[in-house]
């Protein structure tokens, strides 16, 4: 009997594993779409909560008017700043390939102007000559900016799929904040795992899905748009992918956005571009410098639990692996890793008496 339910259980879970592959491989064109859609639910699952007790029992009308709500302060006005940015790269693409952005001659300039003995320091360094040098760099930020230029004119190219994956993003989210109040605890219960480990893992799913986005997430906007905002008060061009740059980079433990505005203070002052240079400076170290200290922990607060090397190589990994998606996605994955690994840590560590117990009661079924 005994031999009977382990081989129907082991048949089951046969059987699932097959079905989930397969349904997987049905949607993976919209995974990124039900992603976001589910990633959205859970962030404005308050605010759905809120219009639920306004209105109470109408719960179409809470999600339709919360969807909305999204719609029109978040979805149209990413849209909108997404078609800027990806004019203004589109610009910078034609500037490099037709020569007018020149990275060899913004090298060479800072060179110039640097003291002899850092010049020597440069020549030495293992690249042979600057010449050589100078062409290294400038080929490696030529072959980056081209990169993410080209990124940006194919999601015009792709304009039809990524309207279709909106459309199925936005009628899921509709339906999960609807029923995400029960849906999400009957996952729960569902894992085949022990209910208080189960609610531990959702409740960190939880927490590190609202810390990045919430947190990370808005900081990181923030910072992009007060670089914009530099970047076009100094009078530098495509001010707007420069921001998009500086709000990736926030995103980054031990980088930020200083690996975007610092070299550029740097070639205003080589260039005796001075005040510029002293604005791009003192808004990076006590404006966007200051931002991340300030909002953080007024939204999400510090403590997440991640070490930021941590952060960094998952973030980093994420995006790498699927795209934008990897910002949310790779984070994630580092907190449930460490999150399983502590649960079956405690486990095996809890209690010696119940171990005890557990070995004898193993025996005496034997």
């Amino acid at each position: 009997m005994v031999v009977k339910q382990r081989l129907e259980n082991g048949g089951l879970i046969v059987f699932l594993v097959i079905v989930t592959i397969g349904l997987t491989l049905v949607i993976s064109s919209f995974l990124g779409a039900l992603l976001w859609a589910a990633l959205a639910a859970l962030l404005f699952q308050p605010l759905y909560q809120r219009l639920l007790v306004r209105w109470p029992g109408r719960r179409n009308l809470a999600s339709a008017l919360t969807l909305l709500i999204i719609t029109v302060a978040v979805i149209i006005p990413s849209l909108v700043i997404g078609s800027l940015v990806a004019e203004q790269a589109t610009g910078v693409y034609t500037q490099i390939r037709s020569g007018q952005i020149n990275f060899a001659l913004y090298f060479e300039q800072i060179h110039n102007v640097l003291p002899r003995r850092v010049q020597d320091l440069v020549e030495n360094a293992g690249f042979g000559t600057f010449e050589r040098a100078q062409a290294k760099i400038s080929e490696a930020v030529s072959n980056s900016a081209s990169i993410l230029t080209k990124r940006a004119l194919a999601i015009g190219a792709n304009a039809a799929a990524f309207m279709l994956a909106f459309g199925v993003g936005l009628y899921v989210t509709f339906f999960l904040l609807r029923d995400g109040g029960t849906l999400g605890p009957a996952i729960v219960r569902a894992l085949p795992l022990e209910p208080s480990a189960a609610e531990r893992i959702a409740a960190r799913f939880v927490t590190v899905v609202r810390a990045t986005i919430k947190g990370s997430g808005l900081v990181a906007l923030v910072q992009g748009a007060l670089g914009a905002i530099t970047f076009w008060i100094v009078g530098l061009p495509a001010a707007l992918v420069w921001g998009m740059l500086m709000a990736i980079t926030a995103l980054l433990p031990a980088i930020g956005p200083a690996i975007i505005w610092a070299p550029v203070a740097v070639y205003l002052l080589a260039t005796g571009a001075i005040w510029q240079g002293i604005v791009v400076i003192a808004s990076g170290v006590f404006v966007i410098g200051l931002t991340d200290n300030i909002l953080r922990p007024i939204l999400v607060g510090r403590d997440t639990g991640i070490p930021d090397w941590l952060v960094l190589v998952t973030t980093l990994g994420g995006i790498e692996l699927i795209g934008l998606s990897g910002i949310v996605v790779g984070p994630l994955a580092g907190a449930l890793f460490m999150t399983g690994w502590q649960i079956l840590t405690e486990q095996r560590f809890a209690s010696p008496s119940l171990q005890t117990q557990s070995v004898a009661d193993a025996t005496d079924d034997a």
